[in-house]
Order: C-alpha cells, then sequence, then structure tokens
C-alpha cells in the first residue's frame, strides 16, 4: 500500500471501517439465519412432494470443461506502479480467470504468473472516454481541466479498460480493431461466467444467502434489481458492504486529497481498492462463521421438519389466509391499476431480443455441423471425426463463436419501463439469458456427440457416416426447438416477476408492511424457524400478479414470430435408451465406439401415459396430419376379427393388454401416412406405452412417433381433462387395462355396462353406436373416426378425456397455486414459481373434425433442414488462440 493511501486509512480510519463492516454483517447474517430456516424447508417438502415440470429432451453435461484453455493470446498491459505498458501473455483457464504470464514461454514453463483477475463485477470498456466518464462521476468535484494528461494513456487506439466501482481497474491493449473486438469477447464471457458465482446446485444456501441480500436492502429502503449480486456470496457481501460504507468515505477522505485532478482520482482509486480488500477479508471471515453455525444446527431442523412437515404446513396456510385476506384486495387493485397494463409491453421487449439470441444459437450449431460433414466428405472420413469433434465438443465456450448470439441480447430496452418500475439496469437480464443461451449450446452439442457416439459401431464408410451425422443433427435440432421453448417461457415468467414484484412491494408498504406485525402471533413458537410473516406477505403478492403473468406468457406461446411451444405441448423423450447414460458420463473418442451402458431396471424408470396436446399451426398455414383412411395398407394392417360374447371380448382385452399394447403402438407410431389439411388447432391424442412392457428400440429414427409425458406439464394434466365426455359404444362389463388400445375395424355394437378403466384408449375404425350403461372411466381416451351418437344412460366418470366431434366446453382460467414463492435475488430461485397452473384453458377442437395420430410435425418436432453450405474460411488470429 503507498503512502498516501496510508496517510489516508491510518488506524483510526480502519478500526471505523471494521466497525462499519461488522454491523453491516451482522444485520445481514440475522436475516441469513430467519431464511435458511425457511430455504430448508422449502427444500426438504421439494424432495417429499417431487416436481412435475417439462422434462427436457437434451442432454446436460456438469462439468464439460475442466483443465481445459479457453482462450490465450498476448496484448498489452499497463503496469500502474511504474506507469510503463508491458507485452504479456494471457490465458484464460476453464474457471474463466484472467491470468497473465511474463510470455509464452514462463506459462509453457509452468511459472508463477504476474497476474490474477477475478472479473465479478467489472465492466469492459473500449473507449478511453468512457472510462474517464466514469471515474469524473465515482468522485464528485473533480474533474480534470480540458489539454490535461489523463490518468494513463494508451499506446494505440484500441483499449480494453476492465472497471470496477469499488476495486482496482486494468488497463490493456492490442494493435488492430479486429484483435480489440476478439478479447472483447473473450473478457465479457470471464465477466459473465464469474457473476453467475452462486452455485446453483445448492438448494438450501443459495435460497437463503439470496433471500436475506433481498430482505437486508428492502429494510433500507431499497427495493428493485441490483446490479452488484455479481460473484460468490464473500464477493456480494463486500459490495453490500461497499455500497453503504464508500458515500462516507468519500465525504470523509474526498476533500482532504491534494495535487492535480487527475493525481487525486488516480490516489481515489487506489484507496477505494485498498478499503475493498479490508472488507473482502472480514466479510469472509464472518460469513464462513455464520455458514458454520447455521450447518451445525442443520440436523436438528431438519429432523424437526420432517416429523411435523403436516403440522408446518396446515400452520403456513393458516397465517397465509389471514395475510391474504387483508392484502390481497390492496394488491390486486394495485396490480390492476399499475402493473397489467404494462406487463405485455415488457413481455414483448424482452421476447425479441432473447428469441433472436436463441434462433442464432440454433443457426450457430447447425453450420458448425453442416461445415463438419462437408469436410469429412471432402477430407478424411472417420479418420477426421475425433478431432472435429474435439473442436465441436468445445463450441459453447467459445467466446469469439458465440458473440453473434450474445450480442442480439444486448438490444434489450425497457425505456420509460425501466423508470416505471425502477429497473436501474437491464443487464441482470441480458446475463441471465446469455448463460441460458450457451447452455443450451453445450447441451445441444453434448447430445449430439452422445448420439453419434452410439452410432459409430454400426456405420460402414464415408457415405454412412455423413447419412447418420445429418440424420442426427435433425433429432438434436427438434430437441433443442423445444428445449429452448421451454427455457424461454420460464426465463420471461422470471424476468416478469423480477420487474413487478418489487414495485408492488414498495407500492404495499406504507399500507401493509406495518401491520404484519399482528400476524406474528399466529405462527406456534415451535414452528417459527420455518415460517416468517414477511415471506407470507411477499407470496402473497406474488399470487396477486401471478395470474396475469401466466396468461401474458401463455399468449405469447401462440405469436409465431417467438416460435413457443403452447405449455399443453409437452414431449417425451424420443430416445429411450439416451437418458440411461445420465448427465455427466464423458464421451471419450479414442475408446471403442458403439459402447452401450447398462440399462436401467424396469422399476426405475418413469412410466408413460396418454397426453392431449394442442398444436400450433406453422407459418404457412399448413400442418401435417397422420390420417388413418379407410381400407389403407394401415388400417388393413390393424384389422383383427371380432370375438363374440363377453367373456371372449375381456379375454382378448386381457391378453393385448399384457403383450400386445407396445406393438399396437408401434404399429401406430411408425405405420401411419402423413397427409397435410389447413386448420388452426386440433386436439390429439398420443398413445405412449410403459417401458417396462416394450423392449429396448436403441436410438430413434427420423420416423420414430415422439411420445408425451402427462407428469411433465401441470398444465398438460388440465388440458387432458378438458374435454366434454361423450357417450360412446362399448361391450357390457368389458374392462379394459389402463393403457391398452383397442382397434376394431368394423362397425362394433355396444352393450350396457362396459367398463373402460382409466388410461384406456379406444379407437374405432368405423361408426359406432353408443349403447345405454356404457362406463368410461377416469383418464380413458376414445377416439371414434367417425361420429358417434350419444345414447343415454352412458357412464362417464371424472376425469375422463373423450375425444369426439362436438366441441368440448373449456375450464375457467385457473386460479394462482397457493404455493407459489417470491423470485429470489437470482433468476436460478425462480424455477418453481414459473410452472404452468392446473385448469388452463383447452382449445375445443372444431366440429366435424376426426382424431387421429399426430404426425412428427404436429408435435412440433419436424424440423426443416437447409442444405449444407460450404465450409466457411478459417478466422485469422493475430494473437495464440487456443485449439478447440
Amino acid at each position: 500500500m503507498g503512502d498516501v493511501v496510508s496517510t489516508h486509512l491510518d488506524e483510526g480510519r480502519r478500526q471505523h471501517i471494521a466497525e462499519r463492516t461488522g454491523k453491516v454483517l451482522g444485520e445481514f447474517c440475522r436475516c441469513y439465519k430467519e431464511q435458511f430456516g425457511v430455504a430448508l424447508f422449502n427444500s426438504v417438502r421439494y424432495e417429499i412432494e417431487g416436481n412435475g415440470g417439462p422434462q427436457a429432451q437434451l442432454l446436460h453435461r456438469k462439468v464439460p470443461l475442466e483443465d481445459h484453455v479457453i482462450y490465450s493470446g498476448n496484448l498489452f498491459h499497463y503496469i500502474e506502479e511504474n506507469k510503463k505498458w508491458r507485452n504479456r501473455f494471457c490465458v484464460v483457464p476453464h474457471n474463466y480467470g484472467l491470468v497473465l504470464y511474463e510470455n509464452k514461454l514462463a506459462y509453457e514453463r509452468d511459472l508463477p504468473p504476474r497476474l490474477l483477475i477475478n472479473s465479478a463485477g467489472y465492466k469492459i470498456l473500449t473507449s478511453v472516454d468512457q472510462y474517464l466518464e466514469l471515474v469524473n462521476s465515482s468522485l464528485p468535484g473533480v474533474t480534470p481541466k480540458l489539454g490535461q494528461t489523463p490518468i494513463f494513456k494508451c499506446p494505440t487506439d484500441f483499449p480494453l479498460i476492465l472497471w470496477h466501482p469499488y476495486a482496482r481497474h486494468y488497463y490493456f491493449c492490442v494493435m488492430t480493431g479486429k484483435e480489440q473486438e476478439k478479447w472483447r469477447a473473450v473478457f465479457q464471457d470471464c465477466v459473465r461466467h464469474c457473476n453467475n458465482g452462486i452455485s446453483e446446485d445448492s438448494k438450501v444456501e443459495a435460497p437463503a444467502f439470496t433471500d436475506a441480500i433481498r430482505m437486508y436492502r428492502q429494510s433500507k429502503e431499497q427495493y428493485g434489481t441490483w446490479d452488484m449480486l455479481c460473484g460468490n456470496e464473500t464477493q456480494v457481501l463486500s459490495n453490500l458492504v461497499m455500497e453503504e460504507l464508500l458515500p462516507e468515505l468519500r465525504n470523509a477522505i474526498g476533500p482532504r486529497l491534494k495535487g492535480k485532478a487527475q493525481e487525486r482520482q488516480r490516489t481515489w482509486i487506489q484507496i477505494s481498492d485498498a478499503v475493498y480488500r479490508m472488507v473482502y477479508e472480514q466479510t469472509n471471515a464472518q460469513y464462513d462463521a455464520a455458514m458454520a453455525k447455521c450447518e451445525q444446527e442443520r440436523p436438528q431442523m431438519e429432523s424437526i421438519i420432517r416429523t411435523d412437515m403436516d403440522q408446518i404446513i396446515t400452520s403456513k396456510e393458516h397465517l397465509a389466509s389471514k395475510i391474504r385476506a387483508f392484502v390481497l384486495p390492496k394488491a390486486e387493485v394495485c396490480v390492476r391499476n399499475h402493473v397489467q397494463p404494462y406487463i405485455s409491453s415488457i413481455l414483448e421487449a424482452l421476447m425479441t431480443p432473447t428469441s433472436q439470441g436463441f434462433a442464432e444459437v440454433r443457426e450457430v450449431f447447425f453450420k458448425e455441423v453442416t461445415d463438419m460433414n462437408m469436410n469429412i466428405v471432402n477430407e478424411g472420413g472417420l479418420e477426421k471425426l475425433v478431432e472435429y469433434m474435439e473442436k465441436l465438443s468445445h463450441l459453447a465456450f467459445h467466446p469469439v463463436k458465440m458473440q453473434s448470439c450474445y450480442e442480439k441480447m444486448e438490444q434489450l430496452k425497457l425505456e420509460g419501463l425501466q423508470q416505471r418500475f425502477d429497473v436501474t439496469s437491464t443487464s441482470v437480464f441480458k446475463q441471465r439469458a446469455q448463460i441460458h443461451m450457451r447452455q443450451q449450446m453445450d447441451d445441444a452439442v453434448h447430445t449430439f456427440e452422445t448420439l453419434l457416439h452410439q452410432e459409430l459401431g454400426k456405420l460402414q464408410g464415408k457415405e454412412d457416416l455423413c447419412k447418420s451425422i445429418q440424420r442426427i443433427l435433425e433429432r438434436v435440432l427438434k430437441k433443442y426447438d423445444y428445449d429452448s421453448s421451454t427455457v424461454r417461457k420460464k426465463f420471461f415468467r422470471e424476468a416478469l416477476l423480477q420487474i413487478t414484484i418489487p414495485f408492488l412491494l414498495k407500492k404495499l408498504a406504507p399500507t401493509c408492511k406495518a401491520e404484519l406485525a399482528k400476524f406474528q402471533e399466529l405462527i406456534f413458537e415451535d414452528f417459527a424457524s420455518f415460517i416468517l410473516v414477511e415471506n407470507t406477505y411477499e407470496e402473497v403478492v406474488l399470487q396477486s400478479v401471478m395470474k396475469d403473468i401466466m396468461q401474458a406468457v401463455k399468449e405469447a406461446a401462440v405469436q409465431r414470430k417467438h416460435n413457443l411451444y403452447r405449455d399443453s405441448v409437452v414431449m417425451h423423450n424420443s430416445d429411450p435408451n439416451l437418458h440411461l447414460l445420465g448427465e455427466s458420463i464423458p464421451i471419450e473418442w479414442g475408446d471403442e465406439p458403439g459402447a452401450q451402458p447398462e440399462p436401467e431396471p424396469h422399476g426405475d424408470r418413469r412410466r408413460r401415459a396418454k397426453q392431449v396436446v394442442s398444436v400450433i399451426q406453422d407459418d404457412d398455414g399448413v400442418l401435417p396430419y397422420a390420417v388413418e383412411e379407410p381400407g389403407s395398407p394401415q388400417a388393413a394392417e390393424l384389422e383383427e376379427p371380432q370375438p363374440d360374447g363377453v367373456q371372449e371380448i375381456r379375454k382378448a382385452l386381457a391378453k393385448e393388454s399384457c403383450g400386445g399394447a407396445g406393438e399396437v403402438e408401434e404399429r401406430l407410431r411408425n405405420g401411419t401416412d402423413a397427409k397435410r389439411e389447413s386448420g388452426a388447432t386440433e386436439e390429439v391424442v398420443v398413445a405412449a406405452s410403459v417401458p417396462g412392457d416394450v423392449p429396448s428400440q436403441g436410438t430413434a429414427r427420423d420416423g420414430d412417433r415422439v411420445h408425451r409425458d402427462t407428469a411433465a406439464s401441470p398444465v398438460a394434466e388440465a388440458v387432458s381433462g378438458a374435454g366434454d365426455a361423450a357417450a360412446v359404444s362399448a361391450v357390457p362389463g368389458a374392462e379394459v387395462p389402463s393403457g391398452a388400445e383397442v382397434q376394431p375395424a368394423a362397425s362394433t355394437s355396444s352393450v350396457p355396462g362396459a367398463d373402460s378403466p382409466s388410461g384406456a384408449s379406444v379407437q374405432l375404425a368405423a361408426s359406432t353406436s353408443p349403447v345405454p350403461g356404457a362406463d368410461n372411466p377416469s383418464g380413458a381416451s376414445v377416439q371414434p373416426a367417425a361420429p358417434a351418437s350419444p345414447v343415454p344412460g352412458a357412464d362417464s366418470p371424472s376425469g375422463a378425456s373423450v375425444q369426439h366431434t362436438m366441441p368440448a366446453s373449456p375450464k375457467p382460467r385457473a386460479d394462482v397455486p397457493p404455493e407459489a414463492k417470491l423470485p429470489h435475488g437470482t433468476p436460478a430461485t425462480l424455477g418453481t414459481q414459473a410452472s404452468p397452473v392446473p385448469e388452463a384453458k383447452t382449445p375445443s377442437p372444431s366440429t366435424g373434425s376426426v382424431c387421429h395420430q399426430p404426425s412428427d410435425k404436429e408435435t412440433g418436432e419436424e424440423v426443416a433442414v437447409t442444405p449444407p453450405q460450404p465450409p466457411g474460411t478459417t478466422e485469422s488470429s493475430e494473437g495464440v488462440q487456443t485449439e478447440f
């Protein structure tokens, strides 16, 4: 520390800094302890009750870049101690730290680096004027006169400056504009990754920490997003302390600084950095102590939660009902007057750049795989595949190639909405969307290489390899389209909550917050560690706006320009062996190709179920439908003699349910003809078999039918139960087992009293006359090929979904689930709030339409493949770029 800095930070000043830091951290640790109990309760409850969210189609790997260098090269670095520029060799390892060596030889000899930089919280500037503007604002009243020497002189016209509001600044420069753009992309990637320093894998500590940060700032009347929620927990807490401490120091030390304006600015930057380091060390020790204390109490708290879970839930619901009666009327008025009119505008501003960014990710992935395929054709075949796949496997972490995707998100502007809702900056949303883009790209690449690795053992020559690459590319793109739609809708819901909830809390605080203390007496003392009045109050406020947010996102899904799937479109994994591999098994291209993992026992797999799906019309207004026409080979193939008598029919159905369900489903999936018809929306039923009844089929081919899983989406369950029950012919007394599909080819005379158990799908090829007394149990899906004439007395138990030609009466819009939770400070903690709600509106099929099995295009998995493009030229690099 320089003499000037030591003069201003004497012993008394340091003691004051330590006391102020301890006071802030003490208040935070109290908030953290309260939120830790709530987060632990939520985690245990989530573990017991499970989650019914959509199942991802793409595979995910947890440690994709261990011991791998992302980027390396030479650039000039400004040394503040001697005010000179030096050429340094910069390396960006897999943890996204910036490591500077004396030269490349020092790096290769494993000599100690000259400098290590954690870039969390930094801004990347490419102009000296931008930097001087920020420096002038950090120390008001000190502005250099025109013509005076600035803080530093840049020897080239292409600077790269890392600026931080509290910590030390770093100055770099390069020789050309192209180099500047490359290093800017590299630095921004480092900042983006380091800012996301709070682990999302932690189900207790991370939510407790972000909630405690939010509660602490709200206690200081600071609502809205916070730009300095950057880095790991210690860095975030240091930023929290500096936010309060720095203005005091500026007022106390600023007037005492001497020298020219630029000298005073340089001294202030050094003082701020010294204070930041002191705060960081104290914060690290005090936070670790608080964490250790909570972890020590965790086993006892978890034991109480598991023992008294029902009582805790009952107590919380009772408290919520009392707070809801007091707060909800006021909150709904506030939402109606100040939030609801602007939700669609905020959503549109978010959707346009986000959807463009994800579309660019898809395009970059398609181009890279197509170029690789062309190179294999022209150069080497299987011999070159290992080299190409090594480069492709790190595509998501290539800063330059991914920059075109990230730049789309930089267009995000909320304009007047930003001031209305007190959003200080959009950088939080930009970086979160960019992280989602990188993750989706890596998932697509990992899924592609996994499928290709499985196929290698079956390939014969270069031609088969290229065909397999093209076929696998099409399948992965279908999976990407579905997953990216799910990720974007979740991101939109999270962003809307992060924008509107703090605004509502600030509006309601004068009339509601002071009255919350009276609700504390409703909480049992034994459960006070797991139920907080403040959290419950915020959940009620969230419920008041969640309904409108869910509705807005749902309506946006039908806008074709954003390429979003509806919530009711739930795609089951079409590659049954793919997810058996797990999430983190690395692909070694040097191993024997085509090795398959041991399949899991049938009992460990999730059972499939039938799913009603609303298919969205594509841009040209035409959807391909698979229709079974009378006399077609497919219909003839499914014909079989009709048994006489109730007992024979029961035996036939029982036999078919035990051994023939998978065979019938396979014929339905692969034996249909595609036929294009015009129409806006169709209700189709996908019959899915139980994995235990069907042998493993390996990887799916192009023509494979896509299954759907009802458990993947709560809205899907509501859709499947929304249709009106219709009387359909059945055999008296016949019991149709769950999952069985009966497909008589000729007219069937129904007999009263026939039972059709839950989940059965009955498809009639000819018109069928219902008979009184026929029972259709819950979940049964009956699909007559011609209109069925109802007969009085037919029983249709609750929950049955019967497809027929008359329009179904939609259910009213669903209310917000009572267990909705307030978003945490980081979007990662909002995942449980964005799930679709049951009893959503279901579009009715048009009168006279015929129910049928959907084709791949109906399910959203048909992707038009662009012809292969010629490989692009290799981009030049003035530095030394690590090969991918």
